[in-house]
């Protein structure tokens, strides 16, 4: 199944919302996940903060961590999808960051790129995760693989919270 399709189905079914933080793709996971019928129901929109600025200014990234370690770092990938569901007041928030080339970017090389999402307090998912990529192909390869791999990281997690969710209302059987 299409990960955006999973994803937005898990969501509905959970009565349950997303907004997404974009660098590297930007644009390309809410234009994936606009593209599905009824994505309104629990897609709620996104940031593209293509600028290191604006993923402090917007998103709340820590100023001296994005001075320290630059924009390419799970750390930031982590606090962009935090600070994107705190501002839109989402259930969930997830985020793209990294290199998707034709240079190289903060000292890292193209093709290094976190994803990471961030879910409801309590959850199974704690403060969030972040997976972290090291992608070939071209710039265009890059991205697609980038929003494939943040909504497929989201469905997992979806899937895991309704299964804890389950596990907790079955008095743990």
């Amino acid at each position: 199944m299409n990960p955006a399709v999973r994803a937005l189905t898990l969501l509905a079914e959970s009565n349950q919302t997303v907004a997404v933080a974009e660098s590297l793709t930007g644009g390309l996971v809410a234009a994936e996940l606009t593209s599905v019928p009824g994505a309104s129901k629990s897609f709620l929109g996104s940031v593209t903060a293509y600028a290191t600025a604006l993923k402090q200014d917007l998103l709340g990234v820590d100023g001296a961590l994005l001075a320290q370690r630059g924009a390419v770092d799970p750390e930031v990938a982590l606090q962009m999808a935090a600070g994107v569901r705190a501002r839109m007041g989402a259930g969930w928030g997830i985020a793209t960051t990294g290199v998707a080339g034709p240079e190289p970017q903060d000292g890292q090389p193209v093709g290094t790129v976190y994803v990471a999402v961030c879910g409801p307090v309590g959850g199974p998912l704690g403060a969030g995760k972040v997976a972290a990529l090291r992608l070939n192909g071209d710039r265009a390869e890059i991205r697609r693989e980038s929003v494939r791999s943040v909504l497929e990281l989201l469905a997992d997690q979806l899937s895991e919270n309704a299964r804890a969710q389950d596990t907790e209302q079955n008095g743990g059987n």
